[in-house]
């Protein structure tokens, strides 16, 4: 209800101690017309007469409780504001409330045996289609939000380094370790919270820091209990949300001893001002009743909201007030109608003043506003039908297994309160007539099969849009396709699929507000122990660089549906095991334990060998060493390789070698790849520059990216080209060398006249390709000359005819003309 402002008495100087001196005026257009000087942080303003309004600003501390620097009348005024528009709020959501409610009714958790209709004693039973569908939804979700060995996984943002790598692995171990050791509630409350959401489709988690608690906290707030504008569409939004909470009176005084609440004396009982249908049917459901003791809990109401208070307004760069109302935290009692706090809901030194969230929603299903839909809205009425249904074949086989009906008035029998028991037969005195005659039962039939079928459509349909049928992949036949089973399964999981999405979306958000609580509050190091050992983790490690995720897999939300996709992999694996290798093999077995929950999977399967390291420059001794053993060498650029191919040569002179072909053909052969290196580096000098340039270019072109990929592996063999132009010669010249000084370069060397021969026939080809292009280049300039001659006749013939024909056509008109005045003539004379 609203509070109406009251007019204040005769002045009085408040004293906050703070510094801070309140003056209380009946009317401050008084303080205008007088220029009164106004004392406020022992600085002296002057108001001008001739100014609209005035308003002083206090200064206090950021984080202070401006309850303390507002009179009483504005507190009042402000109270009766804000308790307005709560209860505006809390009526706008009246449907939602009555749907939410009815749902509740229909769990089942309170047998109704007080029903008198159709008759006393009848059937109370619930169905428990509903029930079983939030059990089921609770009972995965619970599992896959909150594993075993914590909820958090972290991914880098940016560039990854060991630095970053290693920070991301002190914020996760940290943040598993405080959520499953230090927050104790976070377990129970996310539990009740995968209870509440399913049943209301809204549920909500407060992340914050508790400065009674001194660490962070992030506990479940039921829907019912967290109230927004009926405009609102999200909590980032909303301009106004509200905790309602239960505070008993000595948790309350314990917050104004620390200094969170103001002070101030709490007066009034209990109030039925927040007594919703939703708590009272969970009152009933649980078999509490409130208690109307004097110490009741309380409630308070923890307004999230924008205000334009009265000396701490927003300032434009005027410094006049610019109007702009700004995020404030308003607490009230709701008994005594009084304001606890009033603080600042934006970090200091922000110049937009965004509001701090620290409310999550989670949602089950999105609804058409601002609270999601839970299956009391979706399955609500099936669950009323079948319960109906139930209760009425129920009552009909109870009234078809003891039949009652009408006897006739004089006819009586002993004992008859009593019931029969087995083998007796009780007498009864008739009025003559036989005992068919005097009782006649009533007409009741055995329960309706139509309404037996009609249960089973009722809950077949509701079970299918709850994704709790069972789903029968275990009963295909072992050899079906792959596809075919990953599509049964994603079939029958497209609901809880979507709606673990949300979840994760929802725990993300979370975990990014748990992190912002750490950044702020933690000090420089925080050491602390694990399982693992002695941990640390630094305030600073949670400075945005590294983003915590939930390590749920949002497209996975069973154990039953990980291994069967862990299956099929295997399944495909060994299918084909050839293109998937020796690491394929063992990655497809190490998914499916971990599918199953296997620890430690490493001792059960032993990982294949890794590869043989690559093969490393080594000493041209060892080299020797190895030659004399059978073994070859391989040589590599950047090696000094006259060294050792001085090194080779001399053992290739010795006395056992020169008896072995084969060491000499080992030897010979790792000589000619040293030559070849020596070869291009020393024809890296002798290249004329502009070939070496040009390497250059196309070198750093594929680097950057500028040549396609198709075009990479041609530019290179034309590189590889350039260079062996001037390689080739030398790398002769070398080997001739070479194989003189070891002794055979007085007979020809079939290789050495082997590459002789080819570097001269690439010689031959060259000039040839250069003569061949040099006529064709010659051919075509004759052949344009030609065309160009014959165009030329051609044209000339084409004019010479057409002259022709201009002057024939001329003289075949010049004789036209003749004859027609030979005629003319010769027709006048004849008429003289």
């Amino acid at each position: 209800m609203a509070i109406e402002r009251r007019d204040l008495g005769t002045p009085e100087i408040v004293n906050t101690g703070n510094s801070v001196e309140v003056f209380q005026e009946p009317d401050r257009s008084d303080l205008i017309k007088n220029a009164a000087q106004i004392l406020v942080t022992e600085k002296e303003i002057l108001v001008d007469d001739e100014m609209n309004a005035v308003e002083d600003m206090i200064e206090t501390d950021f984080n202070a409780n401006l309850v303390d620097f507002l009179d009483s009348s504005e507190l009042m005024g402000l109270a009766g504001d804000v308790l307005s528009s709560i209860q505006a709020d809390i009526e706008s959501r009246s449907e939602w409330e009555k749907t939410y409610t009815d749902g509740l009714k229909y769990l089942g958790m309170k047998f109704d045996e007080t029903r008198s209709t159709p008759f006393q004693g009848s059937s109370g039973v619930i169905h428990p289609i509903l029930a079983e569908a939030v059990t089921q939804f609770q009972a995965q979700a619970y599992k896959e939000l909150l594993p075993a060995k914590g909820p958090v996984k972290t991914e880098i943002v940016g560039t990854r380094n060991s630095d970053v790598e290693m920070q991301a692995e002190r914020v996760q171990e940290f943040m598993n370790f405080y959520i499953m050791n230090v927050m104790e509630e976070y377990d129970p409350e996310l539990d009740m919270l995968l209870f509440y959401l399913p049943l209301a489709g809204s549920a909500f988690k407060k992340v914050y820091y508790d400065t009674a608690r001194d660490r962070a906290l992030s506990k479940f707030i039921a829907p019912e209990n967290l109230v927004v504008p009926y405009e609102a569409t999200d909590l980032s939004s909303a301009e106004r949300v509200t905790h309602v909470l239960k505070m008993s009176k000595n948790e309350i005084k314990k917050q104004q001893l620390i200094g969170f609440y103001a002070d101030i004396e709490l007066t009034g009982g209990g109030t039925s001002f927040t007594e919703s249908d939703i708590t009272q049917q969970i009152d009933e459901i649980e078999g509490q009743s409130p208690s109307y003791q004097e110490d009741r809990d309380s409630t308070v109401f923890e307004t999230h909201t924008v205000l334009d208070l009265p000396g701490f307004e927003d300032l434009g760069d005027d410094g006049e007030p610019t109007g702009l109302k700004l995020p404030y935290i308003v607490t009230i009692d709701e008994s005594s109608q009084k304001i606890l706090s009033i603080r600042r809901n934006y970090l200091e030194g922000d110049i937009k003043k965004n509001k701090i969230n620290f409310f999550v929603q989670y949602k089950f299903l999105p609804g058409l506003g601002f609270y999601g839909l839970g299956l009391s809205h979706m399955i609500g009425g099936i669950s009323k039908s079948a319960t109906s249904i139930l209760r009425q074949l129920i009552d009909a086989g109870t009234l078809a297994n003891l039949p009652a009906g009408f006897k006739a008035r004089g006819m009586r029998i002993r004992n008859e309160d009593e019931p029969l028991q087995p083998g007796e037969f009780r007498d009864i005195d008739t009025t003559g007539a036989s005992l068919r005659e005097n009782l006649i039962p009533l007409p009741i039939k055995e329960p309706s099969n139509v309404l037996v079928q009609m249960l089973g459509l009722l809950v077949d349909s509701g079970k299918r849009f709850a994704s709790i049928g069972d789903m029968n992949i275990g009963d295909a036949a072992q050899n079906m396709p792959v596809g075919t089973t990953v599509a049964l399964l994603e079939r029958g999981t497209k609901v809880m699929s979507a709606i673990h999405k949300r979840l994760h979306y929802s725990q993300r958000l979370e975990f990014k507000l748990l992190a912002k609580v750490f950044g702020e509050y933690l000090p420089p190091s925080y050491p602390y122990n694990t399982g693992s050992g002695a941990q640390e983790i630094k305030g600073q490690d949670f400075d945005g660089r590294v983003d915590v995720i939930p390590v749920s897999d949002p497209n996975i939300f069973s154990q039953s549906q990980r291994i069967t996709m862990a299956q099929e992999l295997l399944t495909m694996v060994q299918s084909n095991p050839e293109i998937h290798g020796p690491e394929g093999i063992y990655e497809a077995y190490r998914r499916m334990y971990a599918a199953l929950g296997v620890d430690d999977v490493d001792s059960l399967i032993q990982p294949p060998p890794p590869p043989p390291p690559a093969p490393m420059p080594i000493d041209a001794g060892i080299e020797n060493s190895g030659f004399m053993m059978g073994q070859p060498a391989q040589a590599f650029e950047g090696q000094n390789h006259q060294a050792h191919i001085d090194a080779h040569r001399s053992l290739f002179l010795t006395e056992v070698v020169k008896t072995t072909p084969q060491l000499q053909g080992l030897i010979i052969a790792h000589m000619m790849q040293h030559l070849q290196f020596l070869a291009v580096e020393l024809s890296a000098d002798q290249m004329p520059p502009e070939a070496a340039q040009q390497i250059e270019q196309a070198n750093q072109m594929m680097q950057s990216g500028q040549i396609p990929q198709e075009q990479v592996q041609q530019v290179q063999a034309e590189i590889q080209m350039i260079k062996e132009r001037f390689s080739s010669p030398i790398l002769a010249q070398l080997t001739q060398e070479l194989m003189v000084s070891i002794g055979q370069g007085n007979e020809t060397d079939p290789l050495v006249q082997i590459r002789q021969q080819e570097l001269a026939l690439r010689d031959k080809e060259i000039d040839q390709d250069s003569q061949q292009f040099s006529d064709k280049q010659a051919a075509k300039k004759n052949e344009t000359l030609l065309e160009t001659e014959i165009s030329k006749q051609r044209m000339g013939v084409q004019k010479q005819v057409a002259d022709d024909k201009l002057d024939l056509g001329l003289k075949r008109l010049e004789q036209q003309n003749n004859l027609k005045l030979t005629e003319m003539s010769a027709k006048f004379g004849s008429k003289q």
